[in-house]
């Protein structure tokens, strides 16, 4: 199954310029480059990349204005003379965070790009799985309404041969009613088939943008290859995501492993005094002293640590559980093959055989009406029951390939 899902957003088009039907390809394509979802986790991606700019940078230097050692006691309180030491301070200071925790910031940083890729990639996932069945169900959905149209068509000659045998005297008069009442179970049956269409339209319209979505062409192959899925199922987006968290939650141990080294701040001032004294220069450093690290940095470590080993055994949690649904799904899929090959290969055969058997009967004299009409709809519900098999086949493809499949480009 050739499946296209674009990454790279496009710009999008007026919806005026894409009012035709779209083959199966085409509404993906389309659906990758209006789906709102995707526009939306793309500026996800761009906020993680510029966040990542400024994450291993130092803190903004710091300036310092005072005044210090002004007198509000004693007799020179409030007042500035020769013979006190108030003076003018300015300063400037520069906190330096160590290297390790710097690094460990970058490298969460590069992790938070990587989730919102991860998650942009689940995002496509979906739309694509979205657009994919809105597509088939569309597209069976308008099949099965036109065999129900073939069978309305062929009632009309049903009806010519009911209304010559009444003019001969052959039928009863009651038996004119039959084809209308089989006409009437067909009607109800296409006003269900036609709610199936509108239905299956809206959500080709909700991911595609196209107000006119239709379909055209056929569908994609139906052939699964199970042993390929599950040999690729480590470049799953879910699994991406998960990778993803647990390279953010390695990140968030190694910064709690960084609070143990001490941050140093260097600061200086100039101080002016009265003019009596000379001015001053003052230069220092300030560092930090992690002395208590059993009751402050070690139990934060020790909770990163643990946020860490969860965020892996989910993953394989979530692996283990994404084997076994690919297994029952792929057991699913081969027994509505089965159902799909028996409908095609016996049950439409003897229901066209039988129907045909039971015209010519009816034609010749030897069968009433209703047993032939009863058998004319028996072929047409077996004909609309395939189609329904094939779309039942069509969906199960479409899931299984777009849930367990790399659909990235």
């Amino acid at each position: 199954m050739r499946i296209f899902i674009a990454a790279v957003l496009l710009i999008p088009l007026p919806t005026a310029l894409h009012a035709e039907p779209m083959t199966f390809d085409a509404a993906l394509g389309r659906a990758a480059s209006h789906a709102p979802e995707l526009q939306g986790s793309d500026a996800g991606i761009a906020a993680a990349q510029s966040a990542a700019i400024a994450a291993d940078r130092l803190p903004d230097p710091k300036l310092d204005l005072a005044i210090k050692d002004f007198p509000v006691t004693g007799p020179d309180a409030g007042r500035l003379n020769r013979d006190n030491f108030t003076m003018q301070v300015i300063g400037i200071s520069q906190e330096f965070t160590n290297p390790a925790k710097r690094q460990a910031r970058a490298a969460r940083a590069q992790a938070e790009i990587g989730i919102a890729f991860a998650d942009q990639a689940l995002e496509a996932q979906d739309v694509g799985l979205g657009t994919a069945l809105a597509w088939i169900d569309l597209h069976y959905a308008k099949r099965r309404l036109g065999q129900l149209d073939l069978l309305d068509e062929s009632l009309n000659d049903l009806q010519s041969t009911v209304t010559a045998r009444l003019a001969s005297g052959s039928a009863r008069p009651a038996q004119a009613l039959e084809p209308e009442q089989l006409r009437a179970a067909i009607a109800d049956r296409r006003s269900a088939l036609a709610a199936e269409v509108a239905r299956a339209q809206a959500m080709l319209v909700r991911f595609t943008g196209d107000p006119m979505a239709d379909v055209q062409g056929g569908p994609p192959p139906l052939a699964i290859d199970g042993e390929k899925l599950k040999a690729e199922l480590a470049s799953l987006p879910q699994l991406r995501v998960l990778d993803a968290q647990t390279t953010a939650a390695d990140a968030e141990t190694r910064l709690a492993r960084a609070d143990k080294r001490p941050d140093w701040t260097v600061n200086a001032s100039y101080g002016r005094r009265e003019p009596n004294f000379g001015d001053l220069v003052t230069v220092g450093v300030t560092v930090d002293l992690p002395l208590f690290a059993k009751r402050r940095q070690d139990p934060k470590i020790a909770a990163r640590a643990s946020e860490a080993s969860r965020s892996r055994f989910t993953r394989v949690a979530a692996e283990r559980e994404i084997i076994a649904a690919l297994s029952s799904d792929l057991a699913d899929y081969r027994m509505r093959r089965q159902q799909l090959d028996n409908a095609r290969k016996t049950l439409v055969p003897l229901a066209k055989k039988r129907a045909q058997l039971d015209l010519d009967s009816y034609a010749a004299g030897n069968l009433d009406l209703g047993t032939a009409l009863l058998s004319t709809l028996a072929l047409a519900e077996a004909d609309v029951d395939a189609l329904a098999r094939e779309a039942d086949v069509a969906r199960d493809a479409i899931r299984i390939q777009f849930t367990y499949g790399d659909t990235q480009p």
